[in-house]
């Protein structure tokens, strides 16, 4: 840029550009590298920069599959996709846990089941950074990981809940050790949460969603004659857990038919049902992180038997998997049924699908940097 410009004019200049361009601009010279490299303008190049929106569709498999699709007037015309080497021989198994503000976090299990490691990944840079996870050893305990960025620092931050895994043991325990621990990038260390608990005769499913720098998790509660199912929330500032009542038809429906996404910055959630002797998907959502605001949006009825919503295009319109002799991704309208093929290679995968935005967030970290959670 023009030394004739004023150097405030070149700061909101270059929040508009892509993260690529931002890159290479480092090293132009070195009051851009202090400026690109300042926490202070990553976080409001995050929170100000308006470029398309994509939708991330990761494939987990055999083999990682990372898909960058345009989610404008040429969806889906538009993808790239995107390969890890490095990341794919370090990784066997993994399971997709999240993303946020356009990091993307991948949990590989052990042996027993116990989440071991994490890997939170900037896609867009290539730049990712590596969480060892401490197994639980008690087996009266078990326990579950998230993953968010706080929306006001922009920190990436793991919390890992222990929960006590049989109903028989929740009188038998007083107090849950080391219940809740919390990492963040920033201090690159794990410590308590500083926030309240939540009550142990809750159960965690490993269901989870972050919106707007409040992560929500899928739970069972156990305190009462009849277990029913609700939403914890967790806020990444604050560090504060809360209980989210579901309407009746959700909380007390049939184990494992219950799942989350998120339509704009709204929590969804979706629910399998029989309607019937026939399988349906009801969409329910949360409006303004109300818990009163439960809404049944629609219903979806199809002829196949086998089908599973994976998340929402900005206009609304359902991203949904079929599981057919070759499985595959539509996009779905849920009110005339109409169905769109992506013309994506499901077979052998389990997708999540994912908006997505531009994000410098991990620039300033050395590429697959360790780090651990837990003892």
């Amino acid at each position: 840029m023009s030394d004739n410009i004023p150097f405030e004019m070149q700061v909101e200049i270059m929040k508009k550009l892509p993260v690529k361009s931002l890159i290479q601009f480092r090293s132009v010279s070195k009051s851009w590298k202090h400026l690109i490299d300042s926490s202070n303008f990553i976080t409001d190049y995050t929170r100000q920069h308006t470029h398309t929106q994509h939708l991330l569709i990761a494939g987990i498999g055999y083999e990682l599959k990372y898909m960058l699709v345009a989610d404008d007037d040429t969806f889906p015309q538009h993808k790239l996709h995107l390969t890890f080497p490095l990341l794919e021989n370090m990784l066997k198994y993994p399971c997709l846990l999240g993303c946020s503000y356009g990091l993307l976090c991948l949990v590989t299990k052990g042996v027993n089941g116990s989440m071991c490691r994490a890997v939170v990944l900037n896609p867009c840079i290539r730049k990712s950074v590596i969480v060892d996870v401490s197994h639980v050893e008690d087996t009266r305990y078990s326990a579950v990981v998230g993953f968010g960025v706080c929306r006001e620092t922009r920190d990436p931050k793991l919390v890992k809940v222990t929960y006590i895994e049989r109903e028989v043991d929740v009188e038998r325990i007083d107090c849950i050790p080391r219940q809740v621990e919390v990492f963040t990038l920033s201090g690159g260390a794990s410590r308590s949460s500083y926030g309240n608990l939540p009550r142990k005769s809750i159960c965690f499913r490993p269901y989870q969603v972050v919106t707007d720098g409040i992560l929500y998790f899928l739970a069972l509660d156990r305190n009462s004659i009849h277990e029913f199912h609700m939403i914890v929330s967790f806020d990444l500032t604050s560090e504060a857990f809360r209980e989210i009542s579901l309407p009746c038809s959700l909380a007390y429906g049939f184990p494992n038919g219950l799942s989350m996404s998120k339509l704009r910055e709204s929590l969804v959630v979706i629910q399998i049902a029989k309607e019937d002797n026939s399988q349906i998907s009801v969409v329910w959502m949360m409006e303004d992180g109300v818990p009163e605001s439960f809404t049944k949006l629609f219903t979806i009825n199809t002829d196949t038997p086998n089908v599973k919503v994976m998340g929402f295009r900005k206009n609304g319109e359902l991203i949904v998997q079929f599981f057919e002799n070759d499985c595959k991704l539509v996009v779905y309208e849920a009110y005339s049924r109409h169905i769109d093929n992506l013309r994506i290679d499901g077979t052998g995968f389990s997708y999540g699908v994912y908006p997505y935005r531009e994000t410098l967030l991990l620039h300033d970290q050395p590429n697959l940097k360790m780090f651990c959670l837990g003892n």
